[in-house]
């Protein structure tokens, strides 16, 4: 029975070549690691291709910004600030250029940065969205049609929610919802700390994930968001006494009036059936879950 091709060996000179001019190893790569990700591309595109039709693909690729993306997937600093300095303020004007809208733009590019930064885990292993970049088109053009998709689908969803406006004023009757449920007062935080958080934008819920879930310093976190440690304690500042905010006004919604509200907020936290950093890991939008981009 005739064997598939034999596997290229990272001891292949061309495989040392593209290593060296990927510039990998200044983002923690090594050549092994190389490998991997140059497979990747390779079983998803020359699945049955020979070890010359391998190579010839492989030469093909951006590598630099192949290996600049994977990098930053791992989470790696210099990888992300070099991505940082070259794609900041495109991904802003490609948001912009989509949107047609400042503050729309900035919505979108920012809860894409979350999703390349990558605040969720599967299998105790960072999930970045750049980790679906292949390298065969430009890194650039990739995040310009991701950015597309994300706008494609909240277009899609906000329709959805305008077009159940649009029936309840044609007179159709829809069943009413129930009250909120009582549950008790821990349950109640619980469901508010959740809807806060859920409702944080994509540069607020980095910040909080590289804070508690990472354990940066804030030092470490104004390098990677490109601004100084004391911007990130002001921005670390506001953002949790907004969420104190939500919280309060989201206890009140369930039931309890403020003096409830703020003696919950007063319990010690170690009682609180408050995941905070599954629902962190969780705050990546649908549409990543249903489009992971295209190379």
């Amino acid at each position: 029975m005739a064997s598939g091709p034999s596997p290229v060996e990272t001891t292949h000179p061309v495989v040392h070549d593209l290593f060296r001019k990927s510039g990998g190893e200044r983002y923690g790569l090594t050549i092994t690691g190389f490998m991997v990700i140059l497979e990747q591309v390779a079983a998803k595109y020359a699945a049955q291709g020979t070890q010359q039709q391998k190579l010839q693909l492989w030469r093909e690729l951006k590598l630099e910004e192949l290996a600049l993306a994977r990098g930053c997937a791992a989470g790696h600093e210099i990888a992300w600030q070099d991505f940082l300095g070259r794609y900041r303020a495109k991904l802003y004007d490609m948001a912009r250029g989509i949107t047609k809208e400042d503050s729309a733009a900035r919505d979108l590019a920012d809860c894409l940065y979350a999703d390349l930064y990558g605040t969720s885990e599967k299998e105790g292993k960072r999930v970045s969205r750049l980790s679906f970049y292949m390298g065969r088109g430009s890194l650039e053009g990739w995040l310009r049609t991701v950015l597309a998709q994300e706008f494609v689908n909240r277009y899609r969803k906000q329709k959805r929610l305008v077009s159940l406006e649009e029936q309840e004023e044609d007179g159709v009757q829809f069943s009413a919802a129930g009250p909120f449920p009582e549950p008790s007062a821990d349950d109640r935080l619980g469901l508010a700390v959740d809807h806060a958080l859920e409702r944080l934008a994509g540069e607020d819920r980095l910040i909080l994930a590289a804070y508690y879930l990472d354990n940066r310093t804030l030092t470490e976190i104004g390098k990677v968001v490109g601004v100084h440690e004391s911007t990130i304690s002001r921005r670390l500042e506001k953002v949790l006494k907004g969420l104190r905010k939500k919280v309060l006004a989201g206890l009140q919604q369930r039931g309890m009036d403020r003096r409830q509200a703020e003696e919950a907020l007063e319990a010690d936290v170690r009682y609180l059936k408050v995941d905070v950093t599954r629902k962190l890991q969780e705050t990546r939008s649908a549409a990543f879950q249903q489009n992971k981009g295209s190379d």
